[in-house]
């Protein structure tokens, strides 16, 4: 009975992310509008200031030296200040693509990705969903992404979510060890991308509170999860062995010592 009331606070719970899923998608896209307007009167603004600059530069005779100096400072503060809302708008419009590419994906499709940016973006969004969710959460993040790699073919909706699903343990993990470590601890997880032989090679590495062997006996057994009621369904390791396994013809090993931390290793055949 034990095991059948938890089995149902899981599925409701997996039920409920569900239901966030969709609503985030709904939102996604109705927030993508704006942040288009916001981009394109940016780079419209922009354009003005040029033709702003000429005109002060055809009339620089009749200005004192001192008013146009002051004319030429301001152009340049507003050109910095619009690059950086195109250059943040612009993020903004790349992690809700990635929320759309989730929800709206076609199951299976293999498509050219940089999947160097695509970690990168999924375990910032990991970081961030902690930080909102978890008061006083901080961690370093150490990544080294290898210059150069090739679009490969990959389904990104999938492999997205294996990185995220991995990466909210690894933060889970190293925020669990901080409530009880000493205080010369510090929180760390390392993502690297690289090029191994023919593979491509994914890791993440966190110095969190590791696992005992029971565990690692079960780790990928559906439902099983260490965290308290309503914080995990016990799902998101399976998902990821199956994603990487078996829609990408990979594997995914992984590495612990109780106290010490863990690193999980995605190994998958690049197609170009």
């Amino acid at each position: 009975m034990e095991q059948l009331e938890q089995l149902k606070q899981q599925l409701q719970q997996q039920e409920k992310l569900a239901s966030l899923g969709t609503l985030s998608a709904g939102i996604a896209h109705e927030v993508q509008n704006p942040l288009n307007f916001v981009i394109n009167f940016s780079k419209m603004s922009d354009k003005l200031l040029s033709d702003l600059a000429d005109i002060v530069d055809d009339n620089k005779d009749l200005l004192q030296e001192e008013d146009r100096e002051e004319a030429e400072d301001i152009i340049a503060d507003l050109r910095g200040n619009m690059a950086k809302i195109v250059e943040h708008g612009e993020r903004a419009i790349s992690i809700i693509q990635s929320i759309l590419m989730v929800s709206r994906g076609k199951e299976n499709e293999m498509l050219p990705t940089d999947v160097c940016k695509m970690v990168k973006e999924y375990v910032w969004l990991s970081y961030h969903a902690m930080r909102a969710n978890c008061k006083g959460f901080n961690i370093n993040i150490h990544e080294q992404y290898e210059e150069g790699l090739p679009l490969m073919m990959v389904i990104p909706q999938d492999l997205s979510r294996a990185v995220l699903n991995i990466m909210n343990n690894a933060c889970y993990a190293v925020w669990k060890k901080k409530q009880t470590a000493a205080e010369d601890y510090h929180p760390e997880v390392s993502v690297t991308v690289k090029a191994e032989g023919s593979n491509l090679l994914i890791i993440i590495a966190d110095n969190g509170e590791g696992m005992n062997e029971e565990v690692k006996q079960r780790l990928f057994d559906n439902f099983y999860t260490t965290k308290p009621m309503g914080q995990g369904t016990g799902l998101g390791l399976g998902i990821a062995r199956d994603i990487v396994e078996a829609k990408h013809g990979g594997t995914i090993s992984f590495e612990s010592t109780e106290g010490e931390g863990t690193t999980f290793t995605f190994t998958i055949p690049i197609r170009k």
